[in-house]
């Protein structure tokens, strides 16, 4: 069992070394430990798993597919497929206590392995509100535009802005899915179809 994607608080360790034992017990025969964070409250966590109230994470999610990468993975690339997650989403629950994951450091991976790209401040304006957008022209002394659609006022902002002057002005970024990421959507629509389906 591979015991290092439990992540903990030195201090933590130190002082609650059974607890952490009991936890990586519960673990034995999964293919590897998940991820805990360290801010978990890992003896009231027990209790609540001794009593049915909270779970293990299943064995299929700590099972590695042939690319290297968890079926969490996957589940965060169809999110991404919403083409709503932003880098200020918040990561869902789900992705520790039933995937296993730690979601942040799972968005690097997959856009290392060239699954997901984070969209460019010019892709991201989808994700300002109107408000946002007029205040941006209003920056560059535009008129006219009070009566525009959305799509109208992300017109404008793109041809009185440059990218890398707009990459100043806000830090929301979208995320989009590669070709391969799709691919592997699709390689894997059974792993998704497990998943609780909500639209986004």
């Amino acid at each position: 069992m591979n015991t290092h994607n439990i992540e903990l608080q030195n201090s933590h360790l130190d002082l609650e070394d059974e607890i952490v034992q009991k936890v990586l017990s519960l673990y034995d025969q999964h293919d590897e430990a998940p991820y805990i964070s360290p801010d978990r409250d890992l003896e009231e966590w027990l209790k609540a798993v001794k009593i049915g109230s909270e779970s293990l994470v299943p064995k299929r999610n700590m099972k590695r597919l042939e690319e290297g990468i968890l079926p969490g993975h996957l589940i965060l690339l169809w999110r991404i497929s919403f083409s709503t997650f932003t880098n200020e989403t918040v990561f869902p629950k789900y992705f520790e206590y039933t995937y296993g994951i730690n979601a942040e450091q799972a968005l690097q991976e997959v856009q290392e392995k060239h699954y997901a790209i984070e969209l460019s401040a010019f892709a991201s304006l989808t994700h300002l509100n109107a408000a946002h957008l007029r205040a941006l022209l209003k920056d560059k002394n535009v008129k006219g535009y009070t009566q525009l659609t959305k799509g109208q006022l992300m017109k404008r902002v793109q041809g009185v802005y440059l990218e890398d002057e707009l990459a100043k002005m806000f830090n929301i970024r979208g995320y989009k899915l590669t070709p391969i990421g799709l691919a592997l959507l699709e390689k894997y629509s059974d792993i998704i179809d497990k998943h609780p389906q909500k639209k986004f």
